[in-house]
């Protein structure tokens, strides 16, 4: 299950990418409010939150985790880069993780169950900030080897996992320069930098790994699984349609989450206009058949 223990710098990277996005987030109310948010900064953060965010919905986990579409090689390492730009770890790595928690879901051996540590108001509390943030700071480095083989065996996406510093690093780099040349000014590099960089990776970054916590200890069920994966729709808009989550673990392979009436999954239409447009095929559409087998009886 596991492939060794991180190294040190490897440990002292995954805090640097976890803790100074969410300072930043906390500090982006008040500095909002007086000074340091143009136009400009509010198109970067939301550009750059579609391209990561996507990147990790329809690229790290529906694709290359689940396998919910094909496509050929040049989308698949787009994909891949894209997923790298929200600064969640490695397409090999995110990979890993994700399919050992579908392949343990709330039990033992789930990388990031809120459930763990018992049933009590005390151990759910516990096991909320366990499967929010601190699961990340575990040392044991999920076994790619068993869990993402197929992923080791392409070079172009090892390539991608290799470049995973660089193309971090390249997240905040390019919001900086476009913002620096869209002002012609270090102010304007500096507000990028801040608003489309660090806050824009510490949003997705708390609205991801709700999906890990919240969406596992509340929500509706209308479909059976053997977790506790819910729906909640609070989170659906900023996540892409990821909080619709107990369809997803009922039916791990399909393309659309959301699947219920009014339920939004902005992953799902990008997926839709990617195959109109004939760059993906073979997408695992739910049918009556499949969502009826798995309907709450």
């Amino acid at each position: 299950m596991f492939d060794g223990c991180r190294s040190e710098p490897e440990q002292w990277l995954v805090r640097v990418f976890v803790v100074v996005p969410l300072l930043a987030l906390i500090a982006a109310v008040p500095l909002a409010w007086g000074w340091g948010l143009s136009w400009v900064d509010v198109g970067l953060a939301v550009g750059f939150y579609l391209v990561s965010g996507l990147g990790v919905t329809v690229g790290f986990h529906r694709y290359f985790t689940h396998g919910a579409f094909r496509t050929g090689r040049p989308l698949r390492v787009a994909l891949a880069v894209a997923g790298s730009l929200a600064l969640q770890g490695s397409v090999l790595t995110w990979v890993a993780d994700h399919r050992r928690h579908h392949a343990y879901a709330d039990q033992e051996g789930d990388p990031h169950s809120p459930w763990r540590f018992g049933t009590s108001r005390r151990a759910l509390a516990h096991g909320f900030l366990y499967a929010h943030t601190g699961w990340l700071f575990d040392r044991d480095a999920t076994n790619a080897a068993r869990f993402a083989p197929d992923l080791l065996a392409d070079r172009d996406i090892a390539r991608v996992h290799a470049w995973f510093l660089p193309l971090a690093v390249s997240s905040l780099a390019l919001p900086t320069l476009l913002g620096g040349l869209l002002t012609m000014s270090w102010w304007g590099a500096a507000t990028a930098l801040f608003w489309a960089g660090l806050v824009r990776v510490g949003l997705l970054h708390h609205v991801t790994w709700s999906i890990n916590s919240i969406c596992h200890m509340m929500g509706d069920r209308p479909f059976t699984t053997r977790d506790h994966s819910g729906n909640v729709w609070p989170l659906a808009l900023l996540s892409f349609g990821e909080s619709w989550h107990n369809l997803h673990h009922a039916d791990p392979t399909s393309a659309r989450h959301g699947v219920l009436r009014g339920q939004i999954d902005a992953t799902a239409r990008v997926i839709r206009v990617f195959e109109q447009l004939g760059w993906v095929h073979h997408v695992r559409w739910p049918t009556a058949d499949r969502l009826h087998r798995i309907t709450e009886r």
